[in-house]
């Protein structure tokens, strides 16, 4: 059954790609049960507000099994939180995911909204040559998810997916529409249930 290997949280560290000067990307896993509330996990840290967090940016799940393809390619194991991510799971397809559904997280429940793009202080965290270019090529993201339940989560619980959508907005079909394929970004308009940074994007290219 789909699960989560840990729930991950992050401390403000010193960055001199981030605007701010500093970044709350390191993430690591903690143990027992972590409170998520309606603008994110606790103990959590967003030093960005304008482009990270939020209710609509709330949690970034992230798939061990998408781990599996950058590890060979890095050649170096990658621990849960690598990315940035507060949930890492297990068995669930988060890039098949389609957006505005709903999953029960622990005793939360979760809604797809949005995904991750790519910046220069992921660049600089992951210290990898082209990072950017790279992690966009391969095209799996992650998603982001608004709180409609608080409640509390743990490595260990199970990942539900309560409701889907009639459509096949996935979070790798947006991602493109994001990056390399723009003339997909009008039918993102059609799900309602997008973040507020999203929705705004889509109002000022004219298509929502």
């Amino acid at each position: 059954m789909p699960h989560l290997e840990s729930v991950n949280v992050g401390r403000s560290r010193p960055s001199r790609s981030a605007k701010l000067g500093s970044t709350g990307i390191d993430k690591r896993p903690v143990v027992g049960r972590v409170r998520i509330q309606t603008l994110g996990v606790d103990s959590d840290t967003i030093v960005n507000a304008r482009h990270h967090g939020g209710a609509d940016q709330a949690v970034y799940a992230f798939a061990r099994e998408d781990y599996a393809f950058w590890e060979a390619e890095l050649g170096r194991p990658l621990r849960p939180g690598s990315f940035g991510e507060n949930l890492t799971t297990v068995g669930l397809d988060v890039q098949q995911a389609r957006l505005g559904e709903r999953w029960r997280v622990g005793e939360c429940l979760l809604e797809v909204t949005h995904v991750r793009i790519p910046c220069s202080v992921f660049a600089a965290f992951v210290d990898e040559p082209r990072w950017v270019r790279r992690f966009t090529e391969h095209g799996v993201p992650g998603a982001y998810l608004r709180v409609l339940e608080e409640g509390t989560v743990a490595a260990g619980d199970p990942v539900e997916v309560v409701e889907t959508r009639p459509h096949d907005l996935t979070v790798g079909y947006a991602f493109r529409a994001l990056t390399t394929a723009p003339e997909l970004l009008a039918s993102l308009a059609a799900e309602e249930r997008i973040g507020r940074r999203l929705r705004e994007r889509l109002e000022r290219l004219g298509h929502a």
